[in-house]
């Protein structure tokens, strides 16, 4: 067990964490680099670091007591990713389905938040996520699968797609339209799914990576149970808003330590040759510190409870703008190294990611859209017809 408080200060816990995390070098050293394997193959490797850090309490700290926690608040959480990044570990994938989707079921749905929080977080269960589907991608309030209600609860028929780790996922978090078609956002509510229900069928969506990174799920006649509903039925779309902000602002923040760390790695790559490109190198690091200084204003906000409102939409932007920042760079300094050096495989991953880093979550023109309107209140665009 970790011996730092959810009290202490951020030196404190910065210091004994930077202990714990030298004092296991050995144990970690096998998640320095995302793992090249099979999605199933990574997934298994993270878990073993989930169980270390779940045991010696330190992905605890931050989450209430009575779901698996020790107390504290998001800050504790965002000192453990900043300072696993700092030191050159990746974190499993799984702890940004934690920061997505834990915040919102707290919020909303407490019993099941207290009955699968601890088993995420250890690594014990996996969740995904299915929002998007094929004609509702940033436009969720057009979505189309359909959940009716009767008196054992409700049945669910449609399909969803570009889900993370949707195959390999034991739970899904499904927003589903209660309502109309008509009553667009208004009629639509969420669910906890057990992915193993009949007439649930998983098809893996192989990237260009040859890897499984997504899937597309077929809901036919699947029966859920009252309880399954997060929330009120036909409020999901207030509990999809609430989610956004924690898979926008936190989730970001767990990025941009990753990114600092391949900025690192870029330089170490290009060795004596580093000096001569440091007005491109300097250029990457604007990008990354306007990203770590919004994020973290943001996090701090959802740490007092607050809304960060429309604003958390230029999280998302920088967000996307610093994955292709350091990427693009790694393609144009490393020239032939990053194409055919077997070394370089992780930064050929790594662009395969970046380009969809300003779809994924709300694509870029929509988030733009957003801030013009929302916070600049800039007038709609208005396009004259000939």
């Amino acid at each position: 067990m970790s011996t730092a408080a959810p009290s202490a200060g951020r030196t404190e816990l910065v210091e004994q964490l930077d202990a714990w995390i030298t004092g296991h070098a050995d144990l970690l050293e096998a998640h320095r680099e995302h793992d090249p394997r099979s999605v199933e193959q990574t997934a298994e490797n993270e878990r073993e670091l989930q169980r270390l850090l779940f045991e010696d309490g330190w992905t605890r700290w931050g989450w209430p007591e009575d779901c698996g926690g020790l107390g504290g608040d998001a800050t504790n959480r965002a000192v453990l990713y900043d300072r696993m990044g700092a030191h050159g570990y990746v974190l499993p994938e799984l702890l940004g389905v934690v920061e997505t989707l834990g915040p919102m079921l707290i919020e909303f749905a407490r019993p099941i938040a207290q009955a699968h929080l601890a088993a995420l977080l250890r690594g014990d269960e996996m969740w995904c996520q299915g929002f998007s589907e094929p004609n509702a991608g940033s436009d969720l309030a057009s979505l189309r699968c359909k959940a009716t209600q009767d008196d054992d609860g409700f049945v669910v028929n449609g399909q969803k797609i570009w889900v993370s780790l949707g195959h390999v996922a034991q739970w899904c978090v499904l927003l589903a339209r209660t309502g109309s078609q008509e009553s667009a956002h208004r009629g639509i509510s969420m669910f906890m799914v057990d992915m193993s229900l009949p007439g649930i069928e998983v098809r893996p969506i192989r990237y260009a990576n040859g890897r499984n990174e997504l899937s597309e799920l077929f809901f036919s006649d699947v029966r859920l149970p009252p309880e399954a509903l997060i929330g009120e039925a036909g409020a999901g779309w207030n509990v999809a808003m609430y989610l956004l902000q924690w898979e926008r602002g936190m989730y970001a923040w767990q990025r941009q330590a990753w990114l600092h760390k391949r900025l690192d790695d870029l330089v170490v790559g290009l060795g004596s040759d580093a000096g001569a490109q440091a007005d491109r190198l300097g250029d990457v690091y604007l990008d990354l510190a306007s990203l770590r200084a919004t994020c973290a204003r943001t996090v701090a906000a959802l740490a007092r409870g607050e809304s960060p409102g429309p604003e958390i939409s230029v999280d998302k932007l920088l967000l996307g703008a610093g994955e292709q920042s350091v990427i693009d760079a790694a393609i144009e300094l490393l020239d032939a190294d990053m194409a055919l050096s077997p070394e370089a495989a992780g930064w050929r991953s790594d662009y395969f990611y970046a380009r969809a880093a300003t779809i994924y979550g709300g694509a870029a023109e929509i988030q733009r859209g957003i801030i013009a309107q929302r916070v600049l209140g800039l007038p709609r665009e208005v396009r004259s017809g000939r």
